[in-house]
């Protein structure tokens, strides 16, 4: 039977994070989603990895449950990653992160090293250029709510099927939103374009780097230096795009696996 997870919530500084536990007396691993994800997407991770590891999996600021906040800076999204991991006790943990999630791990691990025994990097670029405009940018024609789920899903267009699981309903009974602002996923995304080798190679310890071999944000070569540039760093590709866990979630999960066997 799939796990099981608790959903609770912290407030920090008036905004409510929330946050996902499934629970278990096993080593914790924090989980950290990207962009238009939310902390449930990591549910069939947790199942596979089972009672060895309790899987932490929040809803990072302005994405699913988590309320909206007023900037989304990297240093925004570490101090409630710290408040976090403060609330539940947790002094050591491993930190696994996709895209938006894996820039945020990095920089927790640089801030506090001592609170990340490893790191699972999955399909992240750490030299991202600005193009001038964000690959998001589309999301920006999406309606923020709508008086129903079936008309907001619509709206969504070729994200429909992905997102309509995802839709919230809104606390008066009025309608429907989505679990992301565009306005705010636009301004977050525009945040994590740069480079970002220094931060990167300033900690050492154990890492995996996942690399979607289509993947749109991970050039193979980048992906192989940022393996042999750090120290204790193991390399696993998959033959996926970018989006690795929903395109082969068994062999991200094995991945996954192996590494913390490993470690």
């Amino acid at each position: 039977m799939p796990v099981q997870p608790t959903r609770a919530a912290l407030t920090i500084d008036g905004r409510t994070l929330s946050y996902l536990d499934f629970g278990g007396t096993g080593r914790p691993l924090v989980t950290l989603h990207g962009h238009l994800s939310e902390g449930a997407s990591f549910t069939a991770l947790a199942d596979a990895l089972g009672p060895e590891w309790r899987v932490i999996a929040p809803d990072q600021r302005g994405h699913g449950d988590s309320e909206r906040a007023r900037e989304y800076t990297r240093a925004g999204y570490v101090a409630d990653l710290l408040a976090l991991l403060d609330h539940l006790g947790i002094d050591r943990t491993v930190l696994l992160g996709h895209s938006l999630g894996a820039y945020n791990a990095i920089q927790l691990a640089v801030r506090r090293t001592e609170l990340v025994e490893s790191l699972i990097i999955v399909d992240t670029a750490v030299d991202l250029p600005d193009h001038g405009h964000s690959p998001l940018a589309f999301v920006l024609d999406f309606p923020y709510t709508a008086a129903t789920r079936q008309e907001l899903a619509a709206a969504c267009g070729p994200l429909a099927a992905a997102l309509g699981p995802l839709l919230r309903p809104l606390p008066d009974g009025s309608g429907w939103r989505l679990p992301f602002h565009p306005r705010d996923t636009v301004d977050s995304e525009n945040l994590v374009h740069g480079d970002h080798w220094s931060k990167w190679l300033a900690t050492d310890c154990p890492a995996l780097v996942i690399h979607g071999l289509r993947s749109q944000v991970l050039p193979a070569e980048q992906a192989l230096a940022m393996c042999s540039t750090r120290p204790a760093t193991t390399y696993r590709p998959l033959d996926t795009d970018h989006f690795v866990p929903q395109a082969d979630p068994e062999g991200y999960a094995r991945a996954v696996q192996e590494f913390l066997a490993s470690i």
